[in-house]
């Protein structure tokens, strides 16, 4: 096991704590949770900011729904919200970067700029030109390992496959 729920919880306070420092600017904070697993960890941070501080704290799921065994994918998100807000884009497992990238894109292209990627887990074997501004874990694996976080009776766990 790599994380237990208690280690991911507070990796997940120390997330919220940052993007209290980071969004210190705004009084509005985005979270945008790629479904499933990221978005469950979103939901533990925006509780955690929602402790800390007074901010305005919004809570969206991403769900990108692959298309032709993997090869496209469409993404389902159809919220709007200001522009100059800073959007927090939140996964569990940063494995090659493609579902981070297109999420980010997405959101670039319906005209957001300020946008920030939190992963919980940082494998650092990226294929994508992706950039992840705050990260909970890095972790150092051979590319043909799988790093899941796996949600049973309640709580969270990350392991090693």
């Amino acid at each position: 096991m790599i994380l237990d729920n208690d280690k991911i919880l507070r990796v997940c306070n120390r997330l919220a704590c940052q993007i209290i420092e980071v969004g210190d600017i705004s009084n509005k904070i985005v979270l945008v949770g790629i479904k499933e697993k990221g978005f469950e960890i979103a939901q533990i941070i925006e509780k955690q900011i929602k402790f800390f501080s007074n901010k305005k704290v919004k809570l969206y799921p991403i769900k990108i729904e692959k298309i032709n065994n993997n090869i496209n994918s469409e993404i389902k998100f159809e919220h709007k919200f200001c522009n100059d807000c800073i959007i927090f884009i939140i996964d569990d497992v940063l494995n090659t970067g493609k579902t981070l990238f297109k999420c980010v894109n997405y959101l670039f292209n319906a005209g957001y700029v300020n946008i920030k990627t939190i992963v919980l887990i940082d494998r650092d074997h990226k294929k994508y030109p992706v950039n992840v501004d705050i990260k909970g874990v890095s972790l150092s694996t051979n590319f043909e390992d799988t790093v899941k976080v796996i949600f049973e009776n309640k709580k969270l766990r990350a392991i090693l496959v």
